[in-house]
């Protein structure tokens, strides 16, 4: 932990608004999931495909990243953001807002909730990436992890310029070439955003709370920004429309073999763990690095395969293994050390000496992740088998809401444990 300002973290309710809030879009999308039954892999452009992708995506990974980041951003870089407080209100209410009208518009295909969507979704996370960024260019530290936070937060433009631009089309009815701004809005919002973060976060928490070696120099500066000006160059080829089919198939290729290697390296340091006994965190990490690498292989057969290509449930396994097994896996198991942690932490902070506070270990005891992390497993397998045999959305959907509502009630027991906690030191100092 050495080089981290925790003087400098902001106050606790900033990250834990928004983590407590996306799991509970992760039972919206069970919900709809369960809904929707086997028709949801008719298309991956159908109504319902769109809102679920949006629900996870949006609902539960944007939330827990913005509460992340600015738990991360002070701490880990020193870069001081401007009123968090004020920040974290106006950015949460929009978000939150914004993602409900959007998802509504989606399973109504009304145009004026498009309409709606487009500026809430904009000013608020247009606002919060402004002042992210700025206080990311100001700060004066230096290495891999701030350039990794820059590059994800100019991603995060990227996506939501691309994202209310397609809401305003649907909105207005405005004509331009949906299907190719789609298609990298939704890398931008997959590869140059959140993976990208999740760099940044592993960079911290890996070497940190697993116990590893740190990432080796080279990979650590090299694989983000080679995967930052593979995507931009896809991109541009994409909506220029230039550059043929086998020139964008390149570059997603490489885009896939970097990101592909940067979950090579994470497990090879988890193998390198000084630490033996495994434990949930670690296996969320594990689960989530070997899902990389499967949605990296596919992405890549896709591309030169043409049987791959052409099998109408590749994009629906690719997006589950990027979605569930990659994003939900990291988020949980971030959440599962950075929550107790910071309860910890500001416990300790306001006590007293000789005040017990407790330890880590006990603001979520371990056998309570292990059935959440069971649970998850068992709704990506289903949702994954399901790809070949539909019916079996239905127990993957179960296990899904089950899932979100666990790791839900796992945070809200441990927010009422520090609030507990809280009482009795402020009893004490009164």
């Amino acid at each position: 932990m050495q080089g981290l300002s925790f003087e400098q973290a902001p106050p606790i309710s900033v990250p834990f608004r928004f983590f407590l809030t996306g799991p509970l879009f992760g039972i919206a999308a069970g919900l709809l999931l369960l809904w929707q039954g086997p028709d949801i892999f008719t298309s991956r452009w159908t109504s319902a495909a769109l809102a679920l992708t949006h629900l996870i995506a949006v609902g539960f990974m944007l939330q827990a990243m913005c509460g992340a980041l600015l738990q991360i951003v002070p701490v880990a870089v020193g870069a001081n953001i401007w009123r968090p407080g004020t920040v974290t209100l106006f950015t949460h209410i929009g978000l939150t807002a914004g993602t409900v009208v959007l998802i509504a518009a989606f399973l109504t295909e009304s145009a004026a909730l498009f309409r709606l969507a487009a500026p809430l979704m904009g000013l608020s996370l247009g606002a919060f990436a402004a002042v992210v960024l700025y206080a990311l260019i100001r700060t004066p530290a230096r290495g891999a992890t701030l350039l990794v936070l820059r590059l994800a937060v100019i991603g995060l433009f990227v996506t939501l310029i691309l994202g209310t631009t397609l809401a305003s089309a649907f909105g207005w009815q405005i004509v331009m070439p949906l299907m190719e701004i789609t298609h990298v809005h939704a890398a931008w919002g997959l590869g140059g955003w959140s993976m990208l973060l999740v760099m940044a976060v592993a960079y911290l928490v890996v070497p940190m709370f697993q116990l590893t070696p740190p990432y080796p120099r080279s990979r650590a500066w090299g694989v983000p920004i080679a995967g930052f000006v593979l995507l931009a160059v896809w991109s541009l080829l994409w909506l220029a429309g230039e550059g043929g089919q086998w020139a964008r198939a390149a570059f997603a290729v490489a885009a896939a073999v970097v990101f592909g290697a940067f979950a090579a390296t994470t497990l090879q340091l988890q193998g390198k763990r000084r630490r033996k006994a495994a434990e949930p965190t670690l296996l969320f990490w594990r689960t989530a690095m070997i899902a990389l690498l499967a949605a990296a292989a596919l992405i890549i057969a896709g591309q030169w395969i043409p049987a791959v290509d052409r099998y109408s449930g590749t994009p629906f396994l690719i997006g589950m293994l990027v979605l569930l097994g990659v994003f939900m896996s990291v988020i949980s198991g971030m959440l599962y050390k950075i929550v107790p942690f910071l309860n910890w932490l500001h416990l300790q902070n306001r006590g007293r000496p000789g005040l017990a506070v407790p330890n880590m270990k006990q603001m979520i005891p371990e056998s309570r992740m292990y059935l959440q992390l069971k649970l998850h497993l068992a709704s990506l397998g289903l949702l994954l088998a399901a790809v070949a045999l539909p019916v079996l959305v239905y127990p993957a959907a179960l296990a899904f809401i089950a899932s979100c509502a666990w790791l839900e009630w796992n945070l809200v027991a441990a927010t009422r444990l520090y609030r507990r906690v809280s009482e009795r030191v402020a009893q004490t100092q009164a």
